[in-house]
């Protein structure tokens, strides 16, 4: 049976009262990104379970790079997606098509060139990622199956979600990604300690990614086909070519979230780095603050990507208040949910860092950490909610801006800075700081370039 896609559309995007079309649109979306914070979990949780140390440290190695493969999908992704939605607004339903056919081909050429070249220069780069010879060869298994291997299905899975979304179908795009984050922590000790002999468990974690991703993708594909051939996102190359306008808008928009996703990713490296020069129980201790930290971050992520789609159709549609309630209501969840984050991390830290491990200074030192990062809780949301509402506008220069911001200017300067002045505790302080000049910057900006209907 075909989906009546445009029926939904219309229904979702404008008849639907603004807080049942969030609530469509934001909880499959809210949900998939947890699942994909346990997912991400699960290889070094499994791993772990070797108790080899060269097994976990190739795994994390490959993580950065890994990391990477998400970024391009959501240059695509996101910057397709966003430009789909506006277009639909506008009733422009030809050209939405032709977009979405250049996002899929384009994911599909830069995840293959970055899968070749990683296969072709595999050795230097995990050389040059600090592989030595007892990691080496696990990480050139690790690697070979999620990045050489699985790149494309899993640039391609992201990207056909992001689409998806952006034409109403919330719920499958989200499905999809439950659907292989599932499998993944489902397959990887199947693979690790049952299919595998002993000392291929980073083989195996590697192929338990890669096989969970490869079905995803096939779910999305299937999704597709059964839109039927008058659909949105399609593969069809007979769609044509899209406007010069058009293409350039994906990128413009794109590239500023790929780049925020990088900077995301070095921001947590530097933290690392410079908690390795005091001890090893503090770097432990903010390994775990770090994962910690994710689950109301990952939630209000999903607010934002769930809210995205209707406030670029109502934008582009010149529908000022529905709009402006999308916006509104979305920023009063988001803020909530960081309200109740804080109050349950002060009084339940020791018992969330209790379920990561065990050892009573530790635990001590990471309920510190983590009383004083999930402040920044809050913040943080403002801070890339007002990036997501720029790139729903199509102002792809502005969450650039404040992208670069936010980590170039705010967050990585005073990472050195506190810790420089302050110590260990100062780098803790940082995302509390940074994110309140970023907020400050944030609100003035969006009121000086936010766009009159």
């Amino acid at each position: 049976m075909k989906m009546d896609g445009k029926a939904d559309q219309e229904r979702i995007f404008e008849s639907l009262p603004v807080p049942s079309a969030l609530r469509v649109m934001i909880v499959p979306a809210v949900i998939s990104q947890l699942i994909v914070l346990i997912y991400n979990m699960a290889d070094t949780f499994y791993v772990g379970q070797t108790n080899n140390p060269y097994m976990v440290a190739a795994a994390a190695l490959i993580l950065p790079v890994f990391n990477i493969t998400l970024c391009l999908a959501g240059l695509a992704g996101i910057g397709g997606g966003a430009l789909i939605s506006r277009l639909l607004g506008e009733n422009r339903e030809e050209e939405a098509r032709r977009v979405s056919v250049f996002s899929l081909y384009l994911a599909i050429l830069i995840a293959a060139v970055f899968a070749l070249g990683m296969g072709i220069f595999m050795k230097p780069l995990l050389n040059l990622l600090g592989a030595g010879e007892n990691t080496y060869e696990y990480a050139r298994q690790y690697a070979f199956c999620v990045i050489v291997a699985g790149g494309i299905p899993t640039v391609l899975s992201n990207v056909l979600s992001n689409l998806i979304r952006s034409i109403g179908y919330s719920r499958q795009a989200g499905t999809g990604i439950v659907l292989g984050g599932l499998l993944n922590i489902a397959l990887d000790p199947l693979f690790m300690f049952v299919l595998l002999p002993h000392g291929y468990e980073v083989l195996g974690a590697g192929a338990a990614t890669c096989l969970s991703n490869c079905i995803a993708c096939v779910y999305f594909i299937v999704v597709v086909c059964r839109m039927g051939k008058e659909s949105i996102v399609t593969f069809h190359p007979k769609a044509g070519r899209p406007e010069r306008e058009s293409i350039a808008a994906v990128f413009t928009v794109g590239i500023p979230s790929a780049v925020a996703t990088l900077l995301f990713d070095l921001d947590y490296v530097i933290i690392d780095k410079l908690m390795v020069s005091y001890h090893d129980l503090a770097l432990a201790a903010i390994g775990i603050v770090l994962k910690v930290e994710r689950f109301p971050l990952n939630v209000g992520i999903g607010i934002c990507q769930g809210m995205m789609p209707l406030v670029a159709y109502n934008y582009a549609a010149g529908n000022k208040k529905r709009m402006e309630d999308t916006i509104r209501i979305s920023r009063m969840l988001g803020l909530a949910i960081a309200g109740i984050s804080i109050l349950l991390y002060e009084i339940f830290a020791v018992q969330f860092i209790r379920l990561f491990i065990s050892d009573a200074q530790t635990v001590e030192m990471a309920s510190a950490f983590l009383r004083i990062r999930v402040l920044a809780t809050p913040l943080m949301f403002l801070s890339f909610f007002t990036v997501y509402l720029f790139q729903a506008f199509g102002m792809g220069k502005r969450s650039l801006f404040l992208g670069m911001m936010r980590w170039l200017v705010f967050n990585i300067p005073m990472l050195f800075l506190l810790n420089a002045v302050f110590g260990m505790y100062g780098i803790v302080w940082s995302q509390v700081t940074a994110d309140t000049f970023t907020v400050i910057l944030s609100f003035y900006v969006y009121r000086k370039y936010k766009p009159k209907l």
